[in-house]
């Protein structure tokens, strides 16, 4: 079946109870270099740890669309988004107050063509470019690292 075949639906945001698990959006941004993948990861605001960009849902928007969104605000990368999703992985989200919240975070590719030296959150986190490989080992999530580790561009739908 083609993938075109499928439509993305915006979201229309619900209340969730205070325990219950949150979907999140995020994005793989990448380059190639000399034919090989680059990704970039950023670091989080609260420990530092390397993450891909990625946040909540928002109101009208796919999810894909709300990634391309975190990667513009977290990264500074404007780029050619890939609207099919690669896969997703869970973590626990700790809240200002303490409390874990378990998240499940849709992943989709981001081809970088931009790189903006000024963008919103550009004093709260670095930025590094490093190879699928190195990256699935920089993540502390099981399940990003597997996807970081067989990211293939040459396999997404052009």
């Amino acid at each position: 079946m083609s993938l075109q075949k499928f439509r993305h639906i915006p979201h229309a945001l619900k209340k969730g109870g205070e325990a219950d698990a949150r979907s999140q959006c995020g994005a793989i941004c990448y380059r190639l270099e000399k034919g090989k993948a680059r990704i970039l990861l950023i670091t989080s605001r609260g420990t530092g740890r390397w993450v891909i960009p990625k946040g909540w849902p928002m109101d009208g928007k796919t999810a894909a669309e709300a990634a391309e969104i975190e990667a513009w605000e977290e990264a500074g990368v404007e780029g050619r988004l890939h609207p099919v999703c690669l896969g997703i992985y869970s973590y626990l989200k700790t809240l200002d107050h303490g409390t874990p919240l378990p998240c499940v975070v849709s992943v989709y590719a981001l081809r970088v063509k931009t790189l903006a030296h000024n963008f919103p959150e550009q004093g709260q986190r670095k930025r590094k470019w490093v190879s699928p490989k190195r990256a699935a080992q920089m993540v502390h999530e099981p399940e990003l690292s597997h996807l970081l580790q067989r990211f293939d561009p040459s396999g997404l739908p052009v």
